[in-house]
């Protein structure tokens, strides 16, 4: 969930530490972990509308990022800028004005956006070629749009790395290919004061004037600039065209147009252009002879490519606000890997995307957060955490508020509450001892053990309002938890918790979540884990099977590749339609785990036909116990 959808107050969003950094922590005992103590305005969140979640609010005192993508690009990309110029996208600083989009689909228009965040890292590298030769050096995950939406630069139509991506024939949407701006060489200046003043007229615009006045030292007392030279170069041709544009051009609704009045000048503009392969029509005005006309043709990409051949001074002349871009397709040529781990560059802007040599792109909305902190959104992105120390307090304020209704709050939802850092903060017994004295229900997910030292605690609120707990346990096998939970308390660690939730008197329920096809499904290893639960005394079990949304199926991807080979091509088949297994595969699945739920003493339900591939059940000598809302959260 977004961080600017979940202020509790309806009032302006406010980022986690955007109040004021306290301090930064390198603990030796977490090593690798930074932690940065802010002070946050609200911890009470509003969960969206349509977020099909059963609980309506969420508190998270930790801001954790693990698990973010990251969409990068080759730094000397050309990013096109607000003024309508480009730059290398590793040359971007937060607060540059480029350009993004607004509109749907394909139907977008150009607008000015800020850079909020740039960031570098390395990842492995892929060559993307377009028809016109373009080439482009990007992540595996990076997204351009197409006529059909969003696309990753790879993927695969089947099994775990299913995701829409780019292949040979893909349109992509954009506004042409991005003309690497002149050099600014004698011959360029020389043509740009010949554009300008060789007809006696000097522009009015500010921008030309400045340009004009500073290339005029070079030429000394001569004034030979002012004649055509009678074999230019395209560096003199370059210039001319963006003088006499500066003086006598202009680009209003989608037509970038020239007109003067002497003919020489007129024929000097249109050879310029026929040497780099514009088209264009020339027309005389029969009322104002002689006076003539020419307008560039070839739609959008032909007037990016003029702005950034020519590169004139004037950037109201040259400004895209609103420039409608649906019509400039590319195809994909191919999509290459280099078999090399690049540095590679990102940014947040305010649309959510940007221009990249000329093609729509999206860009990484999430990382701008941690920038607020003013830490870099790159790697420590990735390995930061942020930990509202005033949570407690803020809490306790915003539960007294009239307005409260004391409707169920889950926590674990986004981040969990007792990993590492719990242990050193001491954020939750204040939490919790908050939400019970304000009469509000309250639920837990996790998979810390450090969830023990405050059961004592839930077991004193319990007797004042519902609380409920939920741990999160898959398997039993400890390699194989270490292979995909790495850095998560062991299966052990975790029977004993939910165990001592048991004696403290407080329902436990227990997502085994995720089953994983071919792996953890088996009768064999579904049985032993049904009955260490039931051993321990939980209250509940939901059984989830795996599901691999895009992001968690990239990451699913390489480890099976890479511990299970040979089981690649039965999750391509099991996955071959999207995130979800089969209805097939969920039918035997049930038919397998209801006789072993029911031997152990636990009884069921319904399946719940939102969630599609969930089969809870409850225990028999408990039917009131209190399941938390958030159990029903889908596992990665």
């Amino acid at each position: 969930m977004r961080w600017d959808r979940q202020r509790a107050d309806g009032g302006e969003p406010v980022l986690p530490g955007m109040d004021g950094l306290l301090r930064t922590v390198r603990a030796p005992e977490f090593d690798g972990v930074t932690f940065h103590e802010v002070y946050a305005k609200s911890v009470l969140n509003k969960v969206p509308e349509g977020s099909g979640v059963p609980f309506g609010w969420t508190v998270n005192p930790y801001r954790g990022c693990s698990h973010a993508c990251t969409y990068c690009l080759a730094g000397d990309t050309p990013v096109l800028m607000a003024d309508g110029r480009t730059k290398p996208l590793a040359e971007l600083a937060p607060g540059d004005e480029i350009y993004g989009t607004r509109g749907r689909g394909a139907g977008r228009r150009l607008v000015p956006t800020t850079v909020l965040a740039h960031w570098s890292t390395l990842k492995p590298a892929y060559r993307l070629t377009l028809d016109d030769g373009t080439s482009i050096v990007a992540s595996g995950d990076h997204r351009f749009l197409t006529g059909r939406g969003w696309k990753h630069v790879t993927g695969t139509r089947f099994g775990a790395a299913q995701r829409p991506h780019l292949v040979g024939g893909t349109e992509l949407v954009g506004v042409g290919k991005l003309t690497r701006t002149p050099d600014d060489t004698i011959g360029y200046r020389a043509g740009y004061l010949c554009g300008m003043l060789r007809s006696g007229g000097f522009s009015a615009e500010k921008d030309a004037a400045d340009r004009a006045l500073g290339y005029l030292p070079d030429f000394g007392a001569s004034v030979g600039f002012v004649q055509v030279p009678p074999s230019p170069d395209s560096h003199w041709q370059r210039g001319f065209l963006a003088g006499l544009f500066d003086l006598a051009g202009g680009y209003r609704h989608g037509a970038l147009r020239v007109t003067h009045d002497e003919h020489d000048i007129v024929s000097t503009f249109c050879a310029a252009l026929d040497n780099f392969g514009f088209r264009h029509v020339r027309s005389e005005n029969p009322k104002f002879r002689p006076l003539w006309t020419v307008q560039l043709l070839g739609g959008p990409a032909e007037e990016m490519r003029f702005f950034h051949l020519a590169d004139p001074a004037v950037r109201w002349k040259r400004s895209l606000d609103g420039l409608a871009i649906g019509r400039t397709r590319r195809k994909v040529s191919s999509v290459e890997a280099l078999g090399i781990e690049l540095p590679l560059f990102d940014i947040t802007t305010g649309t959510g995307d940007f221009i990249a040599d000329g093609m729509v792109t999206h860009n990484c909305f999430a990382r701008n957060t941690h920038t607020y902190l003013d830490f870099d959104a790159g790697r420590d992105f990735d390995t930061q955490v942020v930990v509202k120390v005033n949570a407690p307090e803020v809490l306790t304020a915003q539960l007294r508020r009239p307005g409260w209704t004391r409707e169920h709050v889950a926590m674990g939802t986004n981040t969990d509450p007792y990993q590492r850092a719990e242990g050193r903060y001491k954020l939750m017994p204040r939490i919790i001892t908050a939400l019970a004295d304000s009469g509000t229900p309250l639920s837990i997910l996790t998979k810390g053990t450090v969830l023990t030292r405050d059961l004592p605690l839930l077991e004193s609120v319990a007797k004042d309002v519902p609380a409920g707990l939920a741990i999160s346990l898959a398997l039993l096998d400890e390699d194989l938890q270490r292979r995909l939970e790495p850095g998560t308390p062991s299966p052990r660690a975790r029977l004993d918790l939910i165990r001592k939730a048991r004696d403290a008197g407080l329902p436990c329920s227990v997502l085994v979540a995720p089953v994983l096809p071919y792996l953890t499904d088996t009768a064999e290893a579904l049985d032993a884990l049904f009955a260490r639960l039931a051993d321990v005394g939980a209250t509940r079990v939901t059984v989830l099977p795996l599901h691999l949304r895009p992001g968690a199926r990239e990451w699913f991807a390489r480890w099976l590749g890479r511990e299970h080979p040979e089981l690649v091509p039965k999750y391509r088949e099991l996955y071959a339609r999207g995130a979800y297994l089969p209805k097939s595969y969920r039918e035997r699945l049930g038919a397998r785990v209801g006789p072993l739920l029911r031997r152990h003493g636990f009884g069921s339900r319904p399946d719940d036909e939102r969630m599609q591939v969930s089969m809870p059940v409850q225990r028999t000598e408990e039917p009131g116990s209190i399941a938390p809302a958030a159990e029903q959260l889908k596992l990665h």
